[in-house]
């Protein structure tokens, strides 16, 4: 993959500013905007922690920033770009709103990519007037640190648009995985959010205590998550075991298609989690600090990024 291809980010919050960090890290060029002007006068200082979070030494660290541009508006963002990734917040007329803002100024080769976790990328690009060069990438939070980019297809999509951004993201040292089709979720969340079901029924049909089911998965099978995929592990085990398993225990797993009332009914008194100080588990201060503290350290591990 070639270097120093002119890049647009659109939104300098938690993830925009992940993202653009990333693909200047990488050796590309990076125009940055957000609306919010504080937003836009505290990026670089945020983007320049995380890469010392990362391990970045001072004169790598000035040498990535030279690569970052902060721009005013999306229209001089993207005028020169060849690939513009929206990290706006999770508003389907927002995010139309803003493609039709690139479309207007960008070139009608650039690639568009929306970031988003579960909204329709076929939705979200409905209105443009190109629609084989827009698709979404799906990057984890935190995008500087968790390798997985999503690439989501829409029906309408070039297939040589998909290859090009796979191409650019693995050349950024990420993990691109090739979504075929535009479904609720894309692969990640359809896999966490099952898990996440069952875990608030367990609790939800006094089965066990939140902290138990943290524990569990904690303390068995999720140690083998990050290394053996349950696709793997089935084919490690046994079709047939796997299928004996299933015919003994998926009649029993929580089928409903809506949310939870268990988890409706937390939201409804204000029981929101760690921002509340109170959500399945009660939280301090402190323990909700130490939590966010001990995944940030771990995600650095397995980065490789040696810390004090």
């Amino acid at each position: 993959m070639r270097k120093n291809i002119q890049t647009a980010v659109i939104g300098a919050g938690l993830m925009g500013h992940g993202i653009a960090l990333t693909l200047a890290r990488a050796g590309q060029y990076v125009q940055i905007t957000d609306p919010m002007v504080d937003a836009r006068a505290t990026v670089a200082g945020r983007i320049s922690d995380s890469l010392k979070a990362m391990g970045e030494q001072p004169e790598r660290i000035a040498k990535i920033l030279k690569k970052i541009e902060i721009s005013a508006t999306i229209e001089a963002a993207v005028e020169n770009a060849e690939f513009v990734f929206e990290a706006a917040p999770e508003k389907l007329d927002l995010k139309r709103q803003i493609f039709s803002e690139i479309e207007t100024h960008a070139s009608e080769t650039c690639i568009l990519a929306s970031n988003t976790s579960v909204m329709p990328i076929t939705e979200i690009m409905s209105e443009l007037r190109v629609k084989g060069r827009a698709l979404g990438t799906h990057w984890w939070n935190p995008p500087h640190l968790i390798p997985l980019v999503e690439v989501v297809s829409t029906a309408s999509t070039d297939s040589d648009v998909v290859d090009q951004m796979m191409a650019l993201l693995d050349d950024a040292g990420k993990t691109p995985v090739w979504v075929k089709k535009d479904v609720p979720g894309f692969i990640g969340n359809r896999l966490q959010h099952a898990l996440w079901r069952e875990a608030v029924s367990l609790v939800e049909n006094d089965i066990c205590d939140a902290e138990s089911v943290d524990t569990v998965i904690k303390a068995s099978f999720g140690r083998r998550l990050a290394v053996l995929g349950p696709l793997e592990n089935a084919d490690l085990v046994g079709t047939d075991l796997t299928l004996d398993i299933h015919e003994n225990v998926l009649f029993d797993l929580e089928s409903r298609q809506g949310p939870s009332p268990y988890l409706a009914k937390l939201v409804e008194e204000g029981r929101l989690g760690m921002k509340s100080g109170e959500g399945f588990r009660s939280w301090t201060d402190q323990e909700a600090d130490d939590v966010r503290k001990r995944v940030a350290r771990y995600l650095q591990r397995l980065d490789g990024i040696l810390l004090d």
